[in-house]
């Protein structure tokens, strides 16, 4: 049952949206009709954000084999999911108590300060309590303090981080309805403060003038679409047909799969967008009951890709900024003395991605540029950093991708060691 409720239940971003959803048009006592309606669209809303990450991943990994492949890239690939299913067997219950209460804690804080921030994003609250269970196990503390310690922790970061961002997604939505609830967060606040300092908020990446004859790349899938398609095309004619052929396209043709797998991308992403309109549609006024009765002014914090329907061209623009910074942190992890980081692509999108719309909603085109790409340097020199913390644990050969995981990780791990 435990299980059932932590993994299966509050585990599970969906389910987790889709409750508080329920329980907020409860307390606005609404007709059953609209409560069953607004309950169902709000998953499924979710659902189909995660059906369109699915699509984009699954070409990301393709892209990601082929680019190994052609430039003979040996080093570690950040990846959230791998070194919490590995933490899981040493630290599992631990995880599974500071995400119970530090999501109690959440709703306390944000019910008696003025810190009004609900974090709805399951996984990723999954993911934090994982590090914190894993590294405050280096302190010494018994299991009983570890949880304690790491639910208050977390349960702070769940509404200080939506906070930091606040400012900035105000910026972007014109509104104050929603939030950002992800633990990307120190990446794109860095981001949001380079943009504002080198950037021009009035030259904007979606007022970008293009040409009548190249009308069609206003459309933001169709420019995404032959983005990817130049960068699978030159990583597929370095790599050769034959390796694609034989291993990955079941034997289709190179450049057809190629070209394919760039359009899957694009579709990849016009479906997390349609996601996350079905999503603010229902999740906003049915929050309202939250807010009316448990949590004065509550707003929903969730995932980052409900800032990409802002700026669809900041998107692609952040995504390929940020990935450049990430290839040119290969040649300078070595220089530092820290591990190879390969420049994961998964990260590079969503964290990049959102990296440019928060840079071109307060400094423009130049903004969005400049502010994705010093994200990226981020992603991949964090994770570099946070690797010995992580590997005194005996997690060797991989680490936590996004930027809060390293800010937090190493700073706990620092503070650990100077007082032991």
């Amino acid at each position: 049952m435990f299980d059932l409720i932590m993994k299966d239940i509050l585990g599970t971003p969906a389910i987790l949206v889709g409750l508080f959803a329920l329980f907020g048009l409860l307390l606005q006592k609404k007709a059953i009709t609209d409560v069953v309606s607004g309950t169902l669209k709000t998953i499924m809303g979710f659902i189909i954000l995660g059906a369109g990450a699915a699509v984009l991943v699954g070409s990301l990994d393709i892209f990601g084999n082929m680019f190994e492949k052609a430039f003979n890239i040996q080093g570690v690939i950040p990846n959230n999911e791998a070194i919490v299913a590995m933490a899981q067997t040493a630290f599992g219950a631990e995880t599974a108590m500071i995400m119970l209460i530090g999501m109690l804690v959440n709703i306390v804080i944000a019910r008696y300060t003025k810190f009004k921030y609900i974090f709805l994003t399951g996984h990723h609250t999954m993911f934090m309590a994982c590090l914190l269970a894993a590294v405050l196990s280096t302190s010494g503390m018994g299991s009983v303090m570890i949880v304690i310690v790491g639910s208050l922790i977390l349960g702070a970061l769940m509404v200080l981080l939506p906070a930091m961002l606040q400012p900035t997604v105000r910026e972007i939505t014109g509104s104050d309805d929603i939030a950002v609830g992800h633990f990307g967060s120190f990446g794109y606040f860095v981001a949001a403060k380079v943009a504002k300092l080198t950037g021009d908020k009035t030259k904007s990446t979606e007022d970008v003038k293009v040409p009548k004859s190249l009308g069609f790349l206003r459309d933001s899938s169709v420019a995404l679409a032959l983005t990817m398609a130049i960068m699978f095309f030159v990583v597929a004619l370095v790599v050769g047909p034959t390796y694609i052929e034989e291993n990955l396209s079941d034997g289709a043709n190179f450049l057809v799969f190629s070209l394919l797998q760039a359009i899957t991308f694009a579709a990849g992403v016009f479906i997390i967008l349609a996601g996350v309109r079905m999503l603010i549609a229902e999740i906003v006024p049915a929050f309202k009951g939250i807010a009316d009765k448990i949590v004065p002014n509550a707003k929903p914090a969730l995932d980052v890709p409900i800032v990409f329907p802002f700026a669809p061209n900041a998107v692609i623009i952040g995504f390929l900024s940020s990935f450049a910074a990430g290839l040119l942190s290969m040649f300078l992890l070595p220089l530092a003395g820290l591990a190879v980081i390969v420049p994961g692509l998964v990260p590079h999108f969503f964290c990049g991605a959102a990296s440019g719309v928060f840079g071109n909603a307060v400094g423009g085109r130049r903004g969005a540029i400049i502010g994705a790409f010093v994200q990226g340097l981020l992603i991949s020199f964090l994770p570099a950093m946070l690797m010995p913390v992580l590997g005194s644990l005996g997690f060797e050969g991989t680490t936590f991708g996004d930027s809060d995981f390293g800010v937090i990780g190493i700073l706990i791990g620092y503070i650990i060691n100077f007082f032991n």
